[in-house]
């Protein structure tokens, strides 16, 4: 009976760790986007971090998972990073057209991504 019970504890604490482990981690998601995408100093840092240059532990988590999120759609991020991506998405388009250029040769090379998502840029208002 003991033994049972351990394998089903066993089991429990596998399907938890899994099911963890299918989502991105949340530990950054209070970071102030609206206060990085306005001040010159913070965007330069992630906008190179991205590029490929030096990362805060924030900007190294965004870059790892970036390539995955547009991969499956994003759809191992919270609610809450989702509408992240989309303001981030959003004002690069809209206020820095150069950049999003720049970091679209990098993560969608062959514009695979770009198609698939320009329905979802519609409903935000962006022309891709």
């Amino acid at each position: 009976m003991a033994t049972k019970l351990f394998v089903i504890a066993l089991a429990v604490a596998a399907l938890l760790a899994i099911a963890h482990a299918q989502k991105y981690t949340t530990r950054y998601d209070n970071i102030d986007l609206q206060e990085i995408l306005s001040n010159e100093r913070l965007y330069k840092k992630y906008f190179d971090c991205l590029k490929g240059g030096k990362c805060t532990p924030d900007g190294k988590e965004l870059r790892d998972i970036l390539p995955d999120a547009l991969k499956t759609g994003c759809s191992k991020c919270s609610e809450k990073q989702r509408r992240g991506s989309q303001t981030v998405f959003k004002h690069l388009i809209e206020k820095r057209p150069a950049d999003y250029a720049v970091l679209e040769k990098i993560y969608d090379p062959t514009g695979s991504y770009k198609a698939k998502y320009q329905a979802d840029a519609k409903k935000l208002g962006i022309n891709v």
